[in-house]
C-alpha cells in the first residue's frame, strides 16, 4: 500500500471514528503504515505492538477483534484462515453485551458460551467447528494475555476438543512402483508421451496441490545450477507470499522434463490442459498399473508428505514443503503421525503373513 493510498484510507476512517469506535483502531494502524513509508528507517516490525496499543482490559469484544484481524493480517494468515476464526470470535462477541469488556470474560464464561453453542443455539454444530472455535477463542485471548493487555488468560483453561477428520488415502511403495512403470511406459511407446510420467512424478516428489500444480510456469522451474535444481512454487497474490516455496527436484525428474518440453513445447504454463484432463491423465496410470485406489493431486501429496515424514525429514521442513501454516500443520501433523502407524502396523502384519 502506498502513501498516497494510506493518506486516502486514512481520511475515510477518520470519518468514522464518531460512528464506529473501532475505526480508531484501524487509523493506529494506518498511521504506524505511514511513518513506514516516509521514513526508510522504520520497518514494518519496529512496532510489532501497533494493532494492540490502543487495547486494555476495558476495551470490549468489538475493537479488541479488529485490533486482532488486524495483527492476524500482518502475520500473512491466508484469506480463509482470517475469515473464520474472525467469524468464530464474532459469535463470542454477539452472545455477550456490547458493552463487556475483554478483561471481565472468566473461563466459566467461555465455557457456558461454548454449551450454549453446542445445545441451546439452535444452529448444528460439527465436532470440527467446534475444535475450530474453541482454537480460535484460545489463540485470540492467549494474544491478549502474552501483549498484557488481560492479566489471566481465560481460555487455557478450556478443554480443547480436537478432532481429526479421516485418515487420507495414500499409495504404498509398491503401488507408487507400480504407478511409475505404467506411466513409463508411454514414455517408450510409439509415439512418446511423457506427459503421465512428468506430472506423477512431479507430484510425489513435491507434494504440491492441485492449484498449484496449474499455475506452474515454465520460467518456474529452476535448472541454472545443474546439481540442484528446483520448483519455485509461487502465488499471484501478495497474501499468499508466505506458501510460496522452492523445492529441491530430482536428476529422474529433470530428465523426463526436459524430454516433455522437447515433445510439447509449453510457452508459459507447463501444463496447458485442463484441471479434468490432467485428473483424467492421474487416473489412466491407476487402471493400467492395476490398482484399486484412484490416483488423485492429493493422494499423491500425501504419499509424498508421508514419505518424507517417515524418512526422518525435520518436522518443520515438512510443514515448509507442503506450504501450510503453523495452525494447518496442527491437524496434518497428527494425520501423518496417524498414517506412520497403520502403514507400519500393515506391512509388519503383510511380512508376517508372507513369512
Amino acid at each position: 500500500m502506498g502513501a498516497n493510498d494510506l493518506r486516502r484510507n486514512f481520511l475515510t476512517r477518520f470519518y468514522l471514528t464518531d460512528h464506529f469506535p473501532w475505526a480508531k483502531l484501524e487509523l493506529f494502524w494506518l498511521y504506524e503504515r505511514f511513518l513506514v513509508i516516509i521514513n526508510p528507517m522504520t520497518t514494518p516490525d519496529s512496532n510489532p505492538a501497533a494493532p494492540i496499543a490502543h487495547i486494555t482490559a476495558s476495551t470490549t469484544l468489538a475493537p479488541a477483534i479488529q485490533g486482532w484481524r488486524i495483527f492476524l493480517t500482518d502475520q500473512s494468515n491466508s484469506p480463509h484462515t482470517l475469515k473464520a476464526f474472525i467469524g468464530d470470535l464474532n459469535l463470542l462477541a454477539s452472545h455477550f453485551p456490547p458493552d463487556r469488556a475483554v478483561g471481565s470474560i472468566s473461563t466459566n464464561d467461555l465455557n457456558n458460551f461454548l454449551h450454549w453453542m453446542q445445545t441451546q443455539r439452535g444452529v448444528p454444530c460439527s465436532p470440527k467447528t467446534l475444535s475450530r472455535r474453541i482454537t480460535s477463542i484460545k489463540a485470540f485471548f492467549r494474544w491478549l494475555f502474552q501483549n498484557a493487555i488481560i492479566l489471566v488468560d481465560p481460555a487455557e483453561k478450556v478443554v480443547q476438543q480436537s478432532v481429526i477428520s479421516p485418515a487420507p488415502t495414500v499409495l504404498t511403495a509398491d503401488e507408487v512402483q507400480a504407478a511409475l512403470q505404467a506411466a513409463d511406459a508411454h514414455r517408450r511407446a510409439t509415439p512418446p508421451d511423457a506427459r503421465p510420467y512428468t506430472l506423477f512424478l512431479l507430484l510425489l516428489e513435491t507434494g504440491i496441490k492441485k492449484s498449484e500444480s496449474l499455475a506452474i510456469n515454465v520460467n518456474h522451474i529452476d535448472l541454472s545450477d545443474p546439481a540442484a535444481p528446483f520448483l519455485f512454487v509461487r502465488y499471484a497474490s501478495p497474501q499468499n507470499r508466505a506458501k510460496e516455496r522452492k523445492i529441491a527436484l530430482s536428476s529422474a525428474w529433470i530428465e523426463a522434463y526436459q524430454e516433455y518440453i522437447q515433445q510439447f513445447s509449453p510457452s508459459d504454463q507447463l501444463f496447458p490442459w485442463s484441471q479434468r484432463r490432467l485428473e483424467y491423465l492421474l487416473e489412466d496410470i491407476s487402471k493400467e498399473a492395476g490398482l484399486e485406489k484412484h490416483i488423485s493431486f492429493d493422494m499423491c501429496r500425501w504419499t509424498c508428505a508421508l514419505s518424507d515424514w517417515k524418512s526422518g525429514m525435520e518436522a518443520n521442513k515438512v510443514r515448509q514443503k507442503l506450504g501450510v501454516s503453523k495452525i494447518q500443520w496442527r491437524e496434518v501433523k497428527m494425520k501423518l503421525e496417524r498414517l506412520a502407524e497403520e502403514t507400519t502396523s500393515e506391512k509388519t502384519a503383510s511380512e508376517k503373513t508372507a513369512s
